[in-house]
């Protein structure tokens, strides 16, 4: 048996992050080779992540990242709301922001890219960081904004530490004021975007299939009343135009005032919104929802019995 030390033990824990354990086991394992041990480390870590990858990753956050005239969002996923305060998540996080920043929106490419400081690729990190913290993790979604003049703008609402939170929001401005200026602008887009929840820019990005949905349940509200067709024509267009004011940012009012468009404010400071993106933190994830009685009865082997009926 290899002489294994207590300063190899305390080097390799603080190098790889694990238990004390599956440290002492890896460096027997590599006959007390250093770099060896950090590999069964990984290959252990890489199956403790398969078996992690079928739960459910509805909670993590959502992190932005800047540079001139560009920001990138990123959305991280984990299974409870408690790995959210993990130094070690959050630190994850917000660096595969600032790699989506670097090598853009696709996935793919940003989990294949160099992790910031490090030897791993950032998928490799995420493994050793399921391995460390024992749940499922996943990097769901980016978006990158940029703008040839101008600035694209970042929000955070109710941000755990700076760039880092539930919901998040970029905003791209256009125009030939100071950058400052437009940055603040496009901040306060961003509290308004975060609130609102616009679909669509402007009346021509409305998505045609959900238009027609809405016309369609227009219509037949407004046949209801037993109005001739010409007057139901204009009663459904009239609440098409309602609904652009729900549905599109630059007709929404604005959430300062109460009561100027988006557009007038834009157009009152010289500037054009070039394009925007709002991520909230589990949106369309279908979060698990099981009986907890009945899954501890299912590992004691003990079946739940029916609760008597009041009589």
């Amino acid at each position: 048996m290899p002489d294994i030390t207590l300063a190899m033990v305390k080097d390799l824990r603080e190098r790889s992050g694990a238990g004390m354990n599956d440290v002492k086991k890896a460096l027997v394992e590599a006959g007390g080779d250093m770099e060896a041990a950090v590999d069964w480390l990984r290959k252990k870590g890489l199956s403790a992540a398969a078996k992690k990858s079928g739960r459910v990753a509805a909670e993590g956050l959502v992190a932005v990242a800047s540079a001139p005239n560009k920001a990138a969002m990123v959305e991280v996923n984990a299974e409870t709301d408690f790995v959210a305060r993990n130094e070690a998540f959050q630190g994850f996080v917000a660096a595969v922001a600032q790699v989506a920043l670097r090598v853009g929106e696709d996935v793919e490419a940003i989990k294949s890219a160099p992790y910031p400081g490090g030897s791993r690729t950032v998928a490799e990190e995420l493994t050793q960081l399921i391995a460390t913290i024992g749940e499922n993790m996943a990097i769901r979604r980016a978006r990158v904004l940029s703008v040839s003049q101008g600035a694209v703008a970042t929000y955070v609402h109710g941000a755990l530490k700076p760039g880092l939170g539930k919901i998040g929001v970029l905003v791209a401005v256009e125009g030939a004021s100071e950058i400052d200026a437009l940055e603040l602008l496009g901040r306060q887009v961003g509290m308004h975007v975060a609130a609102t929840k616009p679909e669509a820019l402007d009346i021509d990005a409305v998505d045609p299939a959900a238009l027609e949905r809405e016309r369609a349940v227009l219509s037949e509200q407004a046949r209801a009343s037993g109005k001739p067709e010409a007057i139901i024509e204009k009663m459904v267009d009239g609440r098409v135009r309602k609904y652009y004011e729900e549905v599109v940012l630059l007709e929404q009012v604005w959430v300062i005032d109460g009561e100027t468009r988006v557009r007038k404010i834009m157009e009152k400071a010289g500037a054009k919104l070039a394009g925007f993106c709002r991520f909230q933190l589990g949106e369309g994830i279908e979060k698990a929802t099981g009986d907890f009685a009945a899954e501890v009865a299912a590992v004691s082997g003990v079946a739940r019995q029916p609760t008597p009926e009041k009589v």
